[in-house]
């Protein structure tokens, strides 16, 4: 008796799958790199092999009926676990390290994440990472990579995600800057060159009790370009605590207030985000083990001194 799994024709399913996203035969057949024909080809196979359509026609436009809704529900899973497969076997076949692919921001990878790896070499000398840097979301199946760091609110369509930590934003400047404005108080930088977005100006400055309309000297695509322009003094910068944390323990960068901005709920947070599929996969275990361990690690200083501070109580003079 033949099986469900004995009939279904497997090679099928990665055209299936990309023809479900894309909604158009065309463009299926240039992302995969056949023809038009064999697409078509391919997609009816299966069709006629399961006995019931997947696709609505409209025009030059394919779409998923609840059928195909919910094929595609097992094979996204299905093949994602079959590369993870891949990835184990030839790991063990070849004796080589094992390579996780991973995208990122530009700011996020030169500001946070390079500074660390030194440390995940030490941790993991047998995973390689294969870094890319975009300020693009990109599709992680579709681009082949296992994971990404992002910036937002989370819940992305058919992806995990864990939160690593929030971010607000606070005042930085050269150390020079620093000591020239000394004492000033948001008043004092009202007349200085700023970095960055008009409107996050006026609002920090609103929330400090200031009217003010802002005019920065330049502004930026990429936050690390940005507060490389601010430890070299060429202005102030809102950047993210996170990413400044470390340019403000070496002392490239001095933090002018303790006023934090945080008028972005959808950029304020950063995610590790992969395929439900991969969470077991031993290199990406891995790599979610050794960030939350870094980011503790910074949180505790900054969670110590938080405590330390309010316990301080003014002493009381003796009576002469």
């Amino acid at each position: 008796m033949l099986t469900i799994m004995s009939r279904l024709p497997l090679h099928t399913l990665p055209v299936f799958r990309t023809a479900a996203r894309l909604q158009n035969l065309r463009a299926t057949a240039v992302e995969m790199h056949l023809t038009h024909s064999a697409v078509s080809q391919q997609i009816g196979v299966l069709e006629q092999q399961l006995g019931f359509v997947l696709f609505e026609r409209r025009g030059r436009r394919i779409v998923l009926n609840e059928a195909g809704q919910a094929l595609l529900c097992s094979v996204e899973s299905a093949l994602a676990q079959l590369d993870v497969g891949v990835l184990a076997a030839a790991a063990t076949a070849t004796g080589v390290a094992q390579r996780l692919r991973l995208t990122v921001m530009p700011s996020f990878l030169q500001r946070w994440l390079l500074p660390r790896m030194q440390r995940w070499r030490q941790r993991h000398p047998d995973i390689a990472l294969e870094l890319h840097s975009s300020q693009q979301v990109m599709d992680l199946q579709r681009d082949g990579f296992h994971a990404a760091l992002r910036q937002g609110r989370g819940g992305w369509s058919g992806l995990s995600d864990e939160r690593l930590f929030d971010s607000p934003l606070v005042v930085v400047a050269s150390p020079a800057t620093a000591r020239r404005l000394q004492g000033g108080g948001a008043a004092a930088l009202v007349h200085e060159p700023l970095l960055g977005d008009a409107d996050l100006w006026d609002l920090w400055f609103s929330e400090a009790g200031l009217t003010v309309r802002t005019n920065p000297v330049a502004s930026f695509n990429d936050a690390g370009l940005m507060l490389q322009a601010a430890e070299q003094g060429l202005g102030i910068a809102l950047g993210r605590e996170f990413m400044v944390a470390d340019a403000l323990r070496d002392g490239l960068l001095v933090q002018l207030s303790e006023q934090r901005l945080a008028p972005d709920a959808d950029y304020s947070s950063y995610f590790l985000v992969y395929p439900p599929s991969l969470r077991d996969w031993a290199p990406l275990q891995a790599l979610r083990s050794w960030l939350h361990d870094e980011v503790c690690a910074l949180q505790a200083p900054a969670a110590a001194a938080a405590e330390e501070t309010p316990a301080r109580k003014p002493r009381r003079k003796k009576a002469p």
